[in-house]
């Protein structure tokens, strides 16, 4: 399902974006004038139990160690192909940060306060969605832990 039709379908206040094809989370930052606080990036990983769908800072990296620690085995980050088995209605490398539209769950790191204004990929690299964290989280239901390090 596409991004911005499973946001207008929840009735949910967002924003969608339009800009040049972005393949990393800075320059979607630079093409949109945010800061790349702003900008919540979604990572695969692969861990105990299957796949998990982390989101946090643009500016900050998933920490795999403490996230290992936390889900009893070793997580890494997934391939390409793994992105691409999984996302198959997006453009090939772009994970959306909607988990359970793809049956994975979500994970959402505590530096993202509910409160602010995220900016996050839609389905390809030139769509993007602003919202409030809090819609965000109301939709999805993420876990809340921290594993993000700067």
């Amino acid at each position: 399902m596409r991004v911005l039709q499973f946001l207008s379908e929840q009735a949910v206040d967002f924003e969608p974006l339009v800009h040049p094809p972005a393949y990393t989370a800075q320059k979607r930052a630079k093409y949109l004038h945010v800061s790349g606080k702003q900008i919540a990036k979604s990572v695969l990983l692969a861990g105990p139990g299957g796949y998990v769908l982390a989101v946090l800072p643009a500016t900050r990296q998933v920490d795999t160690a403490a996230l290992s620690r936390q889900r009893g085995g070793p997580v890494r980050l997934a391939t390409d192909e793994e992105i691409g088995e999984i996302f198959q209605d997006c453009e090939w490398g772009v994970v959306a940060p909607f988990g359970a539209l793809y049956g994975i769950e979500t994970i959402l790191d505590d530096s993202l306060s509910p409160e602010s204004w995220i900016v996050f990929e839609a389905n390809t690299h030139a769509e993007a969605v602003r919202m409030r964290c809090r819609d965000f989280e109301e939709l999805e239901k993420p876990r809340r832990l921290s594993f993000a390090k700067a």
